[in-house]
């Protein structure tokens, strides 16, 4: 997550489009994440970001690594968030 910020901790503004966006996506899986804290795959009501797709994206934080893993609960989009703890979105 942190590679996508700037010196202040905010989305860094000089980054293609796509980026940010997906910066963005990232913010708000680890807000809801950092606040739920789920040990399992749980619903959300964050939309996937896949062009099309009308799914959800389930998240749950893996004990071993803290690493956030996400996927859709309809398209084949997933992924793994790391480098998350003590950004701004953290809310533990």
């Amino acid at each position: 997550m942190t590679h996508f910020l700037d010196e202040s901790g905010n989305i860094a503004q000089e980054m293609p489009t796509e980026a940010r966006e997906l910066a963005s996506f990232f913010a708000l899986v680890v807000d809801k994440a950092s606040t739920k804290l789920p040990r399992r795959l749980s619903a959300t009501d964050i939309r996937c970001f896949e062009k099309g797709c009308a799914g959800t994206t389930r998240i749950e934080i893996i004990r071993s690594t803290n690493e956030i893993r996400w996927m859709c609960s309809q398209c084949e989009n997933e992924g793994m968030i790391s480098k998350w703890e003590g950004t701004k979105w953290d809310n533990r």
